[in-house]
């Protein structure tokens, strides 16, 4: 019997999973067997595996997409069914270094008190900095916050950490901890079950460590939106789940205000610039997390991204000349440059302020601004423009909106958690 199965789960990434596969076959600890779970595929994935990797991999397909966490489990049962001391979930994009198994392997082999380990992870696209060293559940501000995120690898960061939850982009977790916790919860479908699973791995007395010695490269931008707002259901709905299920009761109170806030703040930008979508689905997500409906998301909860070009049209309008007060968000100055000559408007985009000529300042939120002289114009990182006077009643309408929603809300958001935690 060898001592780990390893588990990949993929889904129509037919040339990330292959150089997925390659780097754990080229890994240096051989004892393990390697699976592969393609999770419905409508690309050239199973052909390109069975073709390249006949008798390397162990190749289990699902008939359907069963989301992130039913796409390893999958894979996780049945290498469990096999009796393997560890097994061991791999992203079909993460690229695991030579000693990445091993490592883990042998941190686990002499930490019994830890249940799970995952790899310190890497950006793909730039190495040398960190993606995340694990991360911490903020219990006061009800998110996660990624230990060391962004920071450049200079040889002086811990051997490894003991964290609340590491990514299964390159997990291994010991069998005993299954028999006491379970497979990963696949009513989460995606997100958020890796922080779920390692969480209640720390609640059955096991810590979880992130390895320093154990490195993976890893691709970004799974949660962000491209074509529609398919992670954006997820992403909130369970997210939401998450706290409702594990904020002590003490903090119910704070959560609810916390989650409306922020919900809140979605849904008045989606309505002052015009793009509803995520705004509704965000609401959808809202409503799913606190009446418990878990799983595949249901009929009209996705929508199609609606950006509104409009008011960037009525922004550049007659406007020969621009100065751009970028405030250190050099990124977006670039992009409405870029938007502007795409909309097909000639503009001088001057280095300097002169009068007369129009300005353009960014800033982190609309809502926040105290100044409504309208003498500037300013865009947010929501896409959010303040510039007319309807946009200045909105800016002045935001904290008592939001108060009102926030207390509106909040008896039913603690009334549905509070049932769903006597359910549970």
């Amino acid at each position: 019997m060898k001592k780990i199965g390893i588990v990949i789960c993929n889904y129509n990434k037919e040339e990330e999973v292959l150089e997925c596969i390659q780097c754990i076959l080229e890994s240096r600890f051989k004892d393990f067997d390697l699976y592969v779970v393609d999770n419905g595929s409508t690309d050239q994935s199973v052909q390109q595996i069975r073709e390249r990797y006949p008798n390397e991999v162990t190749l289990l397909v699902n008939k359907e997409n069963l989301g992130g966490s039913g796409g390893f489990n999958t894979g996780l049962r049945a290498a469990y069914e096999k009796g393997y001391p560890y097994v061991m979930c791999v992203d079909n994009d993460a690229m695991l270094d030579e000693n990445a198994v091993g490592n883990l392997y042998e941190f686990l082999e002499d930490h019994p008190e830890v249940g799970m380990a995952g790899a310190k992870v890497y950006h793909l696209e730039n190495p040398q900095y960190v993606q995340q060293f694990g991360q911490k559940i903020d219990f006061e501000n009800f998110c996660t916050e990624v230990h060391y995120y962004n920071a450049l690898e200079d040889g002086t960061m811990p051997d490894y950490l003991y964290v609340d939850c590491v990514a299964a982009c390159s997990l291994m977790v010991r069998r005993s901890i299954i028999d006491k916790i379970g497979f990963m919860p696949e009513e989460n479908f995606l997100y958020w079950d890796d922080t779920e699973w390692c969480y209640r791995c720390n609640l059955a007395g096991y810590k979880v460590a992130s390895v320093g010695n154990a490195k993976a490269l890893h691709a970004m931008g799974a949660k962000n939106e491209a074509v529609n707002t398919f992670p954006t259901y997820y992403a909130w709905r369970n997210w939401i789940m998450f706290f409702a299920k594990y904020t002590p009761e003490e903090k119910l109170g704070q959560m609810a205000e916390a989650f409306l806030g922020m919900i809140f703040q979605n849904v008045y930008e989606g309505l002052h610039s015009g793009c509803k979508n995520r705004t509704k689905t965000i609401m959808l997500a809202y409503d799913d997390a606190i009446h418990g409906k878990m799983g595949r998301a249901g009929e009209n909860r996705i929508f199609d991204l609606d950006f509104h070009l409009e008011p960037f049209h009525r922004l550049f309008k007659g406007k020969d000349k621009i100065y751009l007060e970028s405030n250190g968000y050099e990124q977006m100055a670039d992009w409405i440059r870029n938007l502007a000559g795409k909309l097909g408007y000639d503009i001088t985009w001057l280095e300097r302020q002169e009068d007369g000529v129009p300005i353009i300042s960014f800033c982190e939120s609309v809502f926040k601004l105290e100044d409504l002289s309208r003498q500037k114009i300013y865009i947010d990182l929501s896409d959010c423009i303040f510039e007319t006077e309807e946009d200045a009643l909105d800016v002045i309408n935001y904290n008592y909106s939001k108060r009102s929603f926030i207390f509106a809300q909040k008896p039913v958001f603690l009334e549905c958690v509070m049932n769903l935690r006597n359910r549970k």
